[in-house]
């Protein structure tokens, strides 16, 4: 009997990989990512490299070319919040049988899929809900979005709030939930004209395939956020001393009743602007105060009391610029010298760019193989991301 090791998968890792990396999944090629093959462990802080702003200077003639400044390459700290492995296992009798068929390949490409499928969606499923961290929101509560044929207002005015904040004008995208995109597919006719919209028309057309628009590139996830709870504040308002453009700590009335929730979304009177809100308040009776998302206001409050109306629950499809959501993913932890496998395999993704551990045990009469991945998420940049209503 020859020695079990993890090559002899390769073709069904390929196979999977391929698969996998092109269901819905949104978020995950839609954000920063840092994916080595390093080894890190749960609750271990890695340092993620930006370029962060640089400074203009005025132009001076001079007989010798200045000596160029030294931009400071800046980091992002995240932590490694999860290690996590989906296991499965092969008895000799099964794998007899299913060589005998002809199937052993096909089944292993399956599980290995299926095994890579329930790490990404776990992904996925982490980096959409950093929708409590975004700056601002636009829609409506309970409306899916692009339900007005014609009506390109859903994409106008989520991009608005990226630029109002500064976003780089390149690499913005927006991941929606099935709902808002059966009515791109389905109501959106104006984005149907092939005499006009060219490849990209015709591919939404006949495939249903997203592209970008309005400079966002968009992405169908099945994690999107839908039914967010909210908190129950009601006819809290704030005090009566004002608040310029730019305010984010907003001081609350000893008023109304219940709670306002980090992540809730609230506006103000007088203003329309739909602010997420960072920090809350357990008791608005109480008074105390609630934290608004970087900018902070838009619209400057008068030295009046305003009431405060907390956004009914709803889907939370995003919107944001790349580098507003980092991901980092790293190989899980390993004793030194390693545990007991009797195969280890490090394999890279390259769709996703996620590198997967892959191990073998033998045990008695079966084998149990693994896939394991760590990872953190971040949201690093707020006033880069926004929330569009559903």
């Amino acid at each position: 009997m020859g020695t079990l090791t993890l090559t002899s998968l390769i073709p069904s890792i390929q196979e999977a990989m391929d698969v996998v990396s092109r269901e819905l999944v949104g978020f995950i090629p839609a954000v920063s990512r840092d994916s080595t093959a390093e080894r890190a462990a749960v609750g271990q802080a890695v340092v993620s490299p930006v370029v962060g702003a640089m400074a203009a200077e005025d132009l001076v003639p001079a007989a010798y070319a200045a000596d160029t400044p030294n931009q400071t390459i800046g980091n992002v700290q995240m932590t490694i919040s999860k290690a996590r492995s989906v296991p499965f296992g092969i008895t000799g009798e099964e794998t007899l049988g299913l060589r005998n068929a002809g199937t052993l390949g096909d089944i292993n490409a399956q599980r290995i899929a299926q095994a890579i499928r329930t790490l990404t969606n776990e992904v996925e499923s982490d980096l959409a809900a950093l929708h409590i961290n975004a700056s601002r929101a636009y829609g409506t509560a309970g409306a899916t979005p692009f339900a007005t044929a014609g009506d390109l207002s859903d994409f106008a005015l989520a991009r608005k709030i990226l630029d109002d904040n500064g976003a780089p004008q390149s690499d913005m995208h927006m991941v929606l939930g099935g709902a808002a995109v059966a009515n791109i597919r389905g109501k959106m006719s104006t984005l149907f004209q092939t005499n006009t919209g060219g490849v990209q028309s015709e591919a939404l057309l006949r495939q249903g395939a997203l592209g970008e628009y309005q400079g966002m590139l968009l992405h169908n996830s099945a994690q999107v956020r839908e039914g967010v709870a909210v908190g129950t504040g009601a006819a809290a308002t704030t005090n009566a001393a004002g608040y310029a453009v730019g305010a984010t700590v907003i001081t609350l009335a000893s008023a109304g009743t219940g709670t306002i929730l980090a992540g809730d979304i609230v506006t103000f009177a007088g203003d329309t602007n739909k602010y997420v809100v960072v920090s809350g308040d357990a008791d608005t009776s109480n008074g105390g105060s609630i934290t608004i998302a970087e900018p902070g206001l838009r619209v400057a409050m008068s030295a009046a009391a305003k009431a405060i109306t907390v956004v009914a629950a709803a889907t939370r499809n995003m919107f944001f610029h790349r580098s507003a959501i980092q991901l980092a993913t790293r190989a899980p932890a390993m004793p030194e010298g390693g545990d007991d496998a009797d195969d280890v395999m490090l394999v890279t993704d390259p769709v996703s760019g996620l590198t997967y551990e892959f191990c073998i045990y033998k045990q008695k009469r079966q084998v149990r193989y693994e896939i394991n991945l760590a990872w953190g998420v971040k949201m690093i940049a707020p006033r880069h991301s926004g929330i569009l209503l559903g």
